[in-house]
């Protein structure tokens, strides 16, 4: 079954945003995540165990693109990259809100993670 995403928190006005969504960063449908990034959402819904030994980290957000938050807040995770040897470029970043975020860049770039039935 695809993984679970659940808003964080409702939206407080009706908006082009998805509900819940207070990142203000482009959206991703779970669906639309690589099968790779799915795979790494059913390992964190689960609590693992995690390939990559990072895996689980404390995220410092030192780029600033995610909503600032107190460090521990958010946590890393490595998606897998075919092809790559090392852990390549993508990432899951979690909050302890609930919130999940995806870059496939190395954290130049994020969209906030939703579930398939919003945008």
């Amino acid at each position: 079954p695809p993984p679970r995403v659940t808003p964080t928190r409702p939206a407080p006005a009706r908006s082009a945003t998805a509900p819940g969504r207070v990142s203000g960063l482009p959206a991703v449908p779970v669906g639309e995540l690589p099968a790779e990034a799915r795979a790494t959402l059913r390992l964190i819904e689960r609590g693992g165990p995690f390939p990559y030994g990072k895996d689980g980290a404390t995220f410092a957000n030192f780029e600033r693109i995610l909503p600032r938050r107190e460090r521990g807040y958010y946590r890393e995770y490595t998606v897998r990259t075919p092809g790559e040897r090392d852990r390549g470029a993508r990432r899951l970043v979690t909050g302890r809100g609930g919130e999940t975020y995806y870059t496939d860049d190395h954290y130049e770039t994020f969209r906030e993670v939703v579930p398939d039935d919003t945008r």
